[in-house]
């Protein structure tokens, strides 16, 4: 190809580049159209990321993939969850292969847990064409279990038709040991940085941080610990690799030889990506997965508290260099009331502060609303909450999360033992909920509910009719201010009150794309 032609296919390039940016960025000319809004499409495409769910051997998982019906969507498409390749051996480096994908019925026997100094280690064979499940078409949802320590960490993906929404659920049950109860936490995208006020090195705490890669390259990334006196001096947590396509889980119990009750934990990736969440897990009060914080924000809300919960404990920490004084208030089924004795709550810069609400809720559905006193200072928060009491304690976590917004799903529900919390803290909302057809069978339906502001509401969520397996609920907001939704999962075993409690944000399914045309003019100016 000879030098002029190089130079014409460039000069057009330029010419087509600089039209479509004069259409979107350039001056109007006087009396020309206004420009039109960008379009909401559904997005293309969706990653998750779903930490290995357990190490003890009597440990049963079940997951749940969910894709909503959205309009305009491509016609094709597909979704899969596959085992990440590795599972670090310990929270210093290195790796081992991975254990074997889950599928239906498989079992497993490595990795039993062995109390405070278990690493939290993985072995087996990959078997990475063995998915875990088959997602089926949107608006219907996949199951898939594993039993035992068999699960890996999953690398999930989904484009076209599937992308829109997509959510996986995965819940365990275990029946007896450290952290016995149930388990749940909803697979979440990758990202550079995260927050986990709610973690623990106390002596009857074992907390790990999982971290998975999705991408070809290795991801470097620091653990950085906060208690009640400030930064925890943990140069074990520098610097930590993990590889391409990989899961790592770190005992924080390794990082520090301090035991603290109430520690905030910040994930920060240097360079790559990656998936978190904290596995927290109790000798003698069960445990759960710490979902990942809300963004550091001066108004936080944190929904869905039981109404039977026998303890409630607030954690919250201030990441910049100022304090944050916090009014504390409970939105309840008839408005908003302040906890007696936590009004407020002090806030010192770079320091974990807890307070414990008690029984709060005392038999009333509540969500927890924390606005500033004074000064707008961006904190993280969340909760712990605790059900049963004595030797049948079972403990769950609330982070702050983000509001609904148009569309939120929770996957693996069931005609008992699933609770729907709405929240509307500042204005009154209409909140459209559909439950999916079941994953074996069923058909879809939809209520609408009207949430008075300031108040909480439990709501009866639709069931689908002739439902069999499980179900998914979507919500949506529909008219009035933002809504906070969570959802608890409820099973009793051996007396012992098992829950579990997701929070719903907004699943991203659509994305803002603006309209641009081309407009020669600008070449005239």
């Amino acid at each position: 190809m000879n030098r002029t032609t190089l130079s014409l296919i460039a000069g057009a390039t330029a010419l087509a580049a600089v039209t479509a940016f004069a259409a979107l960025d350039g001056p109007s000319a006087s009396g020309a159209t206004a420009p039109k809004a960008a379009a909401s499409l559904p997005v293309e495409r969706t990653s998750l990321l779903c930490p290995a769910p357990s190490i003890s051997d009597i440990a049963d998982t079940s997951y749940t993939s969910f894709t909503p019906v959205t309009q305009s969507t491509a016609s094709s498409g597909k979704a899969q969850l596959q085992a990440a390749d590795q599972q670090s051996a310990d929270g210093t480096g290195g790796s081992a292969s991975g254990g074997s994908t889950p599928g239906k019925g498989s079992k497993g026997s490595q990795g039993s847990k062995t109390g405070k100094d278990s690493k939290g280690s993985k072995s087996g064979s990959t078997t990475a064409d063995k998915p875990v499940l088959t997602p089926k078409a949107p608006g219907t949802p996949a199951t898939g279990d594993v039993s035992g320590a068999d699960g890996s960490a999953l690398i999930g993906t989904a484009d076209g038709r599937f992308a829109p929404g997509w959510t996986v659920q995965e819940t365990t049950e275990v029946a007896a040991g450290t952290g016995r109860g149930l388990q749940g936490v909803n697979c979440t995208p990758a990202d550079t940085e995260f927050w986990f006020p709610g973690a623990s090195t106390a002596a009857s705490r074992t907390d790990y941080v999982h971290l998975t890669n999705p991408d070809d390259s290795a991801a470097v990334v620091d653990i950085e610990l906060y208690d009640k006196n400030g930064a925890v001096k943990s140069p074990l947590g520098e610097n930590l690799t993990v590889p391409p396509h990989a899961s790592k889980p770190i005992l924080l119990s390794t990082l520090t030889d301090e035991q603290q009750s109430d520690l905030t934990v910040h994930v920060s990736v240097r360079s790559g990506r990656v998936g978190a969440a904290v596995q927290a897990l109790d000798a003698k009060a069960g445990g759960d997965w710490l979902a990942a914080a809300a963004d550091p924000a001066p108004d936080l809300v944190l929904p869905g508290i039981p109404a039977d919960a026998t303890d409630v404990r607030l954690i919250t920490f201030a990441p910049g260099g100022n304090d944050a004084d916090l009014k504390v208030r409970l939105a309840t089924s008839g408005g908003l009331i302040t906890p007696a004795g936590n009004e407020t709550v002090h806030v010192k810069s770079g320091m974990t502060t807890a307070a414990d609400l008690g029984p709060v809720t005392r038999g009333e559905a509540g969500s927890l609303i924390l606005t500033p006193t004074d000064q707008s200072v961006p904190i993280v928060a969340a909760l712990q909450v605790v059900r049963g009491k004595g030797d049948k304690q079972e403990t769950a976590f609330i982070p702050a999360t983000a509001p609904v917004g148009a569309r939120a799903t929770a996957a693996d529900n069931s005609t008992k033992g699933s609770t729907l919390s709405l929240t509307a803290p500042t204005a009154t909302a209409t909140v459209k909920v559909t439950a999916s057809a079941g994953s074996d069978g069923g058909t879809a339906t939809t209520k609408t509910f009207t949430i008075r502001s300031g108040t909480t509401q439990n709501v009866a969520a639709p069931v689908p009719s002739g439902l069999q397996g499980t179900y998914a609920l979507t919500v949506e907001t529909t008219s009035g201010g933002p809504v906070y939704a969570s959802r608890t999962l409820t099973a009793t075993e051996g007396g012992v009150p098992g829950f579990t409690i997701q929070t719903l944000p907004n699943d991203r399914g659509t994305v803002a794309v603006p309209q641009t045309t081309q407009d020669l003019g600008v070449l005239q100016k």
